[in-house]
């Protein structure tokens, strides 16, 4: 399963790649403003600290002009994956980019049929937002768990990028499923590393080295 990092923020990304789990990045323009920087500067030095798909969302909302401004964005890292609503424009945007071997990673999906639609395109990635349907009283998983089902019924190469990422129960009920890639915040990304247990283990060890006697 791969970790992708879903923030705008190169601190935390550069944190978590020195882990040597990071394999990509989620970016989109709310993350971005967040940062206070230019859109375009933040996703070169994103890709100047990971050596994997690094998401980049199109502004635009017509076909045409999501394809153009996909052109642009893939011209600034040859690890740039674009971002694409699933909307009927972005359909077409994402039907024409497939045909020009750009990258594409169809985002805001909600439903297993929505999903469907983007493996027939032949995608790379799709990213089912798990954390909203939680919000809206739906179990976001089971949509992940249909997507991997129909993927495999017809043997779809699109692989299945868990988004909306609330907690580490995400992140672990996504690898049980099978999805191969998880997109999480670095607070998420940081919550599976630990264990209070494991904290408490290193304390009492710390503590009776302590008592050790020095030579």
């Amino acid at each position: 399963m791969k970790f992708f990092l879903d923030t705008a923020h190169v601190e935390e990304i550069r944190e978590a790649a020195e882990t040597g789990l990071i394999d990509g990045v989620t970016t989109n323009p709310s993350l971005v403003a967040k940062t206070g920087r230019e859109y375009r500067g933040v996703l070169k030095e994103i890709c100047s600290i990971v050596n994997g798909s690094i998401s980049a969302e199109v502004m635009a909302t017509e076909a045409d002009q999501m394809v153009n401004e996909a052109q642009s964005l893939a011209g600034i890292h040859s690890n740039i994956t674009i971002k694409i609503p699933m909307t009927g424009e972005g359909v077409k945007a994402a039907a024409k980019l497939v045909h020009l071997n750009i990258p594409v990673n169809m985002t805001l999906v909600f439903s297993p049929l929505q999903a469907l639609i983007c493996g027939k395109l032949g995608v790379d990635y799709v990213s089912p937002f798990v954390g909203r349907l939680d919000d809206i009283s739906h179990v976001g998983m089971d949509l992940v768990q249909d997507i991997i089902q129909i993927y495999g019924n017809y043997e779809y190469d699109t692989e299945v990028i868990v988004a909306s990422v609330r907690n580490p129960l995400h992140v672990l009920e996504a690898a049980q499923m099978g999805a191969h890639i998880a997109t999480m915040p670095f607070t998420i990304f940081k919550q599976i590393l630990k264990h209070p247990l494991t904290d408490i283990g290193v304390e009492r060890f710390l503590s009776d080295a302590a008592k050790i006697p020095r030579s």
